[in-house]
């Protein structure tokens, strides 16, 4: 019998219910993101697959050893590279995703000559390092340091990487039936990337919600209002536990957590803007909430002011024309 929770050299592999379990990402090892493994019955579904084949390899591997069983879907929750990288690890089976999150992994993900691809990923871990020399605070050394980690696995990974696509289509929800269980996919637009899909099993109350929801992470948004709206609609859902694309295992109280922080960013924009304040003196006399302060991404809560300002700013002239 397996003792969990199981280390390995790229996550903490742990079960969160009977045949639920939960692949934590170690930092900077090479998985990047976290992932998921359900057992339907007869056939195991995994929720993203890290930022490198190796991690996804050992994935696959031990949840296969474990069950007994083999694998027969892969969901993509979005297009972003540390949850897509690992994709030709199960090529040979049914994977999943909104047609815009394949779409934005068909045009983003292209590798070109493997020399090429090498020194343009040497030359972004040289500007990190350049960053990392000149940090004005522990949160973003700490995430420069884990980027420059998890980007030198993936320069090592560069030789053996392989773009696979999704290919299997859904839109707003998609159901998945086994003889164990069922599971619900649903995507109701973008918060943090154009399209979102976050994973639902309503019997056991678990949520898997990809960068929809990280811990202590200023992650990107893409639409701040779609962003608190979805975060609504899976609070009205009943969760238990959730399960984020970064950080630990949590309970619902995530959600509202990450729903306060887009909330609260939103609100001091509009304010910046209806006062007329220019954009560079909104980030530099912003004054982040305490409980933030140490919250890690290479942007920093600069990134995300720079994005919602140039949002409001945008819809604002659109509606003046």
């Amino acid at each position: 019998m397996n003792a969990f929770p199981i280390e390995t050299p790229y996550f903490t592999f742990s079960r969160i219910d009977n045949g639920v379990y939960v692949a934590i990402a170690k930092e900077g090892k090479g998985a990047w993101s976290n992932a998921g493994v359900v057992d339907l019955g007869e056939e195991l579904l995994v929720f993203d697959s890290f930022s490198t084949p190796s991690a996804a390899r050992e994935l696959r591997v031990l949840a296969e050893r474990l069950t007994g069983k083999k694998t027969r879907y892969l969901i993509n929750s979005h297009y972003h590279g540390d949850h897509v990288f690992g994709n030709q690890v199960f090529e040979d089976i049914a994977i999943i995703s909104t047609n815009a999150t394949r779409e934005l992994s068909e045009t983003h993900h292209v590798i070109g000559e493997l020399e090429a691809e090498q020194e343009e990923t040497r030359q972004y871990l040289r500007e990190l390092k350049k960053q990392m020399n000149v940090a004005q605070t522990r949160a973003l050394q700490i995430s420069l340091s884990n980027q420059y980690d998890e980007m030198t696995k993936v320069l090592t990974s560069l030789p053996e990487l392989k773009i696979v696509l999704p290919s299997i289509i859904f839109e707003k929800k998609l159901t998945l039936y086994g003889s164990d269980r069922k599971v619900e996919l649903m995507c109701w637009g973008g918060g943090h990337t154009a399209s979102d899909t976050f994973l639902y099993l309503p019997d056991e109350k678990i949520a898997f919600m990809g960068d929809l929801a990280t811990e202590d992470l200023h992650v990107p948004i893409y639409n701040p209002d779609r962003f608190v709206s979805i975060l609504n609609e899976v609070m009205a859902l009943e969760i238990n536990t959730v399960i984020p694309g970064h950080g630990n295992i949590s309970g619902r109280s995530l959600l509202e957590t990450q729903k306060s922080y887009v909330s609260y960013l939103i609100g001091e924009t509009k304010k910046a803007l209806k006062e007329e304040i220019k954009l560079d003196d909104f980030k530099f006399h912003f004054q982040l909430f305490p409980h933030y302060q140490n919250w890690k991404g290479i942007k920093g809560v600069e990134g995300n002011l720079s994005g919602l300002y140039h949002y409001y700013n945008d819809l604002e002239r659109c509606f003046h024309d």
